[in-house]
């Protein structure tokens, strides 16, 4: 479910503290736009220093489309799907070349250590505006059956808003790492996130589900 435009409260300089301001200023360099044919699909966050990018699997569906993505400083560089879990709602990404070298890769978290109440900020793209930020706090935890009944995992609740082109951006906590990748807003309230320890179990190579 959408969020109106005029409900988005975007966080300002006056509205955080200096700390904060540089901490989310440095995530920012690391949250890209995905696009295609020149309109904007979503987020997505440098996840390792060789180039692959994370985001979710609803924003790059469509194989038949080309992408691109489009850093921070307004760089554009075409991607391709390396996988994709269609349940976790997550993509990796891969783009050609060392044009991410002069770009850090987003710090991760153990998602394990967040606690209800906590601190955490959603960096995307909503409506079209690119690196814009929320904030919020966790809410609780959800669970998410695998369509076979053999597994249960865990996605992270919050009341970050969200918006259209924030979709495959990070959840990041206080000290700007990555807790979670943002997918959805559930019941209108709340935002849903992958943690990442969903989504390093996922990487991990003896995993590779198409």
């Amino acid at each position: 479910m959408a969020i109106p435009l005029e409900s988005l409260q975007l966080l300002r300089a006056p509205d955080l503290p200096d700390a904060v301001q540089h901490t989310i200023a440095q995530v920012q360099q690391s949250v890209l736009q995905v696009r295609s044919q020149g309109r904007g699909l979503g987020a997505a966050v440098i996840w390792s220093a060789n180039g692959r990018i994370l985001t979710n699997q609803h924003v790059v569906a469509n194989p038949f489309v080309p992408l691109s993505v489009v850093f921070s400083d307004g760089r554009t560089s075409p991607t391709r799907v390396v996988k994709h879990h269609p349940t976790l709602d997550l993509a990796l990404l891969a783009i050609e070349g060392d044009v991410t070298q002069a770009v850090p890769p987003a710090r991760i978290a153990e998602s394990a250590r967040l606690r209800v109440g906590e601190l955490v900020f959603a960096v995307g793209h909503p409506w079209g505006q690119r690196g814009m930020v929320t904030a919020g706090i966790i809410s609780g935890w959800g669970r998410i059956v695998y369509p076979n009944g053999q597994r249960t995992v865990e996605y992270i609740l919050s009341d970050v808003l969200l918006g259209p082109g924030n979709s495959g951006g990070p959840l990041v906590n206080a000290d700007g790492a990555v807790v979670g990748i943002n997918t959805m807003i559930q019941g209108g309230d709340l935002s849903v996130a992958i943690p990442t320890a969903e989504i390093q179990r996922w990487l991990a190579p003896a995993e590779h589900v198409l």
